[in-house]
């Protein structure tokens, strides 16, 4: 399948931030603050492009496991305010504080190479928060970590202890001054020297007002690739991590309407492109649900009228992460029509049979199947036969596609052992 994986990054950064400042507090665009930041240093260095994409692309992702130990991290989601860092006593306190645990940076470093980058990246998420002294998580020193490690390492904490977005000129020298007074303890000379060198007020200004995106699209060249089967799934697969540290019923669904997809695609005859992309339509058909609050998505009992048209919303947003990626105009109308009802009684556009392809209507069969055999948090799991009687009645009264439904109990009656020609 042929993507743009740096533009599937900055689509699916706006996800990611708002997981971030629900479950943190954290600036909901850090990760593109430091990714725009990283950036400059990557460009000042002489870094060729694929070098570039690919710090731009773990920046993005550095704190892909954040939400799952954010309140040890982040110290409960308080943002450490340390407005004279000047004192061994105030160093200590960045040393012991936010860069305390280990685990955020293993499991990131393990999620991370599922993702198919360009150039060799072992190892910079690991070591992301190391010292230059050698008094970080790992205890590894300068001369042991990559260089680009150390350049997130330096962004990211711009960001979290000077709030990019709002800081002002005096702000800014502010900022840059506490930075080398960590010169020798959390930075390298060679880090501190490279960030006053290509970070200036003036691109700061352009982070505020032009956004980290739009800079970043204009200004570094993206190219589409021909990734292989595995390496897709592999990049399904690490999202619906993400999803999974904000909702544990979340992953389980999307991973299974994934995999359900790619089987009836294939009992379709769908040919190899268009089954992994099918595949890939069915694992971020929910990612919308990322910008959903958790007390939403995991409320035991029914949802107020007002709970439900914000849960109606991730469908929308679906199409609106989506839409940031070239070259997948088929994937996001499958995957953000999964609602839609054949009377025009779904959602998110009220859209009838006449106005639905037959992906989307098949789709929206694998998305409710797999949501009825599931166990969610109002209800247990239902079995295959419970769970076709429940669409049959739905296709009844003109809801979904009964064929799809009948083909659907045929294949996953007998797993398999079927196949239909499309």
């Amino acid at each position: 399948m042929k993507l743009n994986l740096t533009e599937t990054l900055y689509a699916l950064s706006f996800a990611l931030d708002t997981v971030q400042y629900e479950m943190g507090g954290i600036s909901n665009e850090h990760g593109k603050h430091v990714a725009y930041i990283s950036y400059l240093m990557g460009k000042y260095l002489n870094y060729d492009n694929d070098k570039l994409n690919d710090l731009v692309g773990l920046s993005i992702l550095h704190d892909n496991a954040f939400t799952e130990y954010v309140r040890e991290e982040y110290n409960g989601g308080e943002l450490y305010d340390y407005d004279a860092i000047a004192s061994d006593d105030e160093i200590n306190k960045l040393r012991n504080g936010f860069l305390t645990h280990t685990m955020h940076n293993v499991v990131g470093e393990e999620n991370i190479r599922l993702i198919p980058f360009r150039t060799n990246v072992k190892d910079v998420i690991l070591y992301h928060h190391e010292n230059v002294d050698g008094t970080g998580p790992l205890h590894k020193k300068a001369n042991e970590v990559p260089e680009m490690a150390e350049i997130i390492h330096i962004a990211d904490m711009m960001d979290v202890l000077f709030d990019l977005k709002k800081i002002d000129e005096s702000g800014f020298n502010d900022a840059i001054n506490k930075i080398k007074r960590l010169d020798g303890k959390l930075f390298s000379k060679h880090m501190v020297d490279t960030l006053v060198a290509s970070v200036k007020y003036s691109d700061i200004v352009t982070l505020q007002h032009e956004g980290v995106v739009n800079f970043l699209k204009k200004n570094l060249e993206s190219h589409i690739y021909d990734y292989s089967d595995q390496e897709i799934r592999n990049i399904c697969q690490f999202f619906a991590k993400i999803v999974d540290y904000k909702s544990s019923v979340t992953k389980n669904h999307s991973l299974g309407v994934a995999d359900k997809c790619y089987k009836m695609a294939k009992y379709y005859n769908f040919d190899d492109d268009k089954a992994i992309r099918f595949y890939f339509a069915g694992a971020f058909h929910d990612v919308g649900k990322l910008i959903i609050h958790n007390d939403i998505l995991e409320k035991p009992g029914k949802l107020t009228s007002a709970e439900f048209e914000e849960i109606k919303n991730h469908a929308k947003a679906t199409e609106m992460i989506l839409s940031g990626i070239s070259g997948i105009d088929d994937i996001i109308g499958w995957a953000s029509k999964h609602h839609e009802k054949l009377d025009g009684s779904g959602y998110m556009s009220n859209l009838g049979a006449d106005s639905l392809s037959f992906e989307e209507k098949l789709l929206a069969c694998i998305d409710i199947y797999q949501a009825l055999t599931e166990k969610r948090s109002y209800k247990g799991d239902f079995h295959h036969t419970e769970s076709i009687d429940i669409m049959r009645e739905m296709a009844n009264n003109n809801k979904i596609d009964k064929d799809i439904v009948e083909d659907i109990n045929n294949y996953f009656k007998g797993e398999g052992k079927c196949q239909k020609k499309f």
